[in-house]
């Protein structure tokens, strides 16, 4: 597919969900953990196969720990491809 051709619904056979943030408050996501989240969401619309965000959840969590309330939310997206990249294969992440 050329750059100016969108992709179509009919065309998506792989979904990768990737989650950015967390809702646990007993472990708490470091810097270099959220990252981590946001480059493997860049390189999945960004390397080749270039893929599509189909949707996205957004999941909160409020906890009141004393006198403070902690609100945590993670974002889980749905990118669409039109065949599984390669890259996913030889990577664990």
């Amino acid at each position: 597919m050329g750059r100016e051709e969108k992709t179509a619904l009919e065309d998506i056979h792989y979904v990768k969900l990737v989650s950015i943030g967390s809702v646990n408050p007993n472990n708490p996501l470091s810097d270099q953990s959220r990252e981590a989240q946001t480059a493997l969401l860049n390189r999945c619309l960004n390397e080749y196969p270039r893929g599509i965000i189909l949707g996205r959840d957004v999941t909160v969590g409020k906890y009141l720990i004393g006198d403070h309330q902690l609100t945590m939310e993670k974002i889980t997206y749905h990118v669409g491809f039109v065949r599984k990249p390669s890259w996913e294969e030889d990577s664990s992440i």
